[in-house]
């Protein structure tokens, strides 16, 4: 018996925050969703939610994609499943903050495997599909902090600046492929780790479902680089002014009151 293919959008790090809230709007406008993250009952309580609302397929995928190989395990499950992922949202990310040599080697580590290697195994062999079949989408999501050094917060902005350098040239490699690869960059956002790590402090601060929204509107329009809300756009364009070490100063003092006091 041959099955049929299904076409579906896969978002990770969906059970919270810009990616929970990404997938009820893919839900709402149409699309058939994956949506995977660590943590099961959270994604069971959003696919109840979205499929209460919407007559979309909702298919949960509990995978910890700060753990080595995760990223393919998740690849092989949904190929398994004679699934076609035409767009894959990279949403799934954490952060620390303090002074780096005070800092959880392993939890560095497991940030580094989340925030980059993950990312980067997921566009990668999705990424082989889209071009087989001619076409495809993924958002990759970065921040604004892929823009500047962060003192007491250094390995999460070191990873978002790779996601977005990353982004801009594969997006400039898979454009003949007839595949989109747009980032997008939120600044403060109200979500579980801005909790933790005092963000709300921070005028200007978004919610999940704003910066979900403007991400979702820009990347169907096909944006490249996606800069959710004025002041974060008017922060990185004033930010281009300032020498490196300036900036870094800036970030800095700005961090450690929010971190550590």
């Amino acid at each position: 018996m041959i099955m049929s293919t299904k076409h579906m959008v896969l978002i990770t790090g969906a059970s919270t925050g810009i990616g929970r809230e990404m997938a009820k709007i893919f839900a709402q406008n149409g699309f058939s969703i994956v949506i995977a993250a660590r943590n099961r009952s959270k994604l069971i309580e959003l696919s109840d939610e979205i499929k209460k609302k919407y007559t979309v397929e909702v298919l949960v995928m509990p995978k910890d994609l700060s753990i080595k190989n995760s990223a393919k395990e998740l690849f092989d499950e949904i190929r398994e499943k004679n699934i076609e992922i035409d767009t894959l949202v990279n949403n799934a990310g954490m952060g620390d903050c303090g002074f780096f040599h005070e800092s959880s080697v392993d939890k560095d580590t497991e940030m580094i495997e989340l925030n980059i290697t993950s990312l980067t195994i997921l566009t990668r062999i999705f990424s082989e599909d889209m071009v087989r079949h001619g076409s495809g989408k993924i958002l990759n999501v970065a921040s604004t902090g892929a823009y500047m050094p962060g003192p007491f917060i250094a390995v999460y902005y070191a990873t978002k600046a790779y996601v977005l350098s990353f982004t801009e040239a594969i997006a400039n490699e898979l454009k003949e492929f007839n595949i989109q690869v747009s980032a997008l960059c939120p600044g403060a956002t109200i979500t579980e780790f801005a909790k933790r790590a005092g963000k709300l402090e921070l005028k200007g601060a978004m919610s999940a479902e704003s910066v979900a929204r403007i991400g979702f509107t820009e990347f169907m329009k096909g944006k490249q680089v996606i800069i959710p809300g004025f002041f974060n756009k008017v922060g990185l364009l004033f930010s281009k002014f300032l020498p490196r070490r300036i900036l870094a100063y800036v970030i800095g003092k700005t961090q450690r009151k929010l971190h550590i006091g």
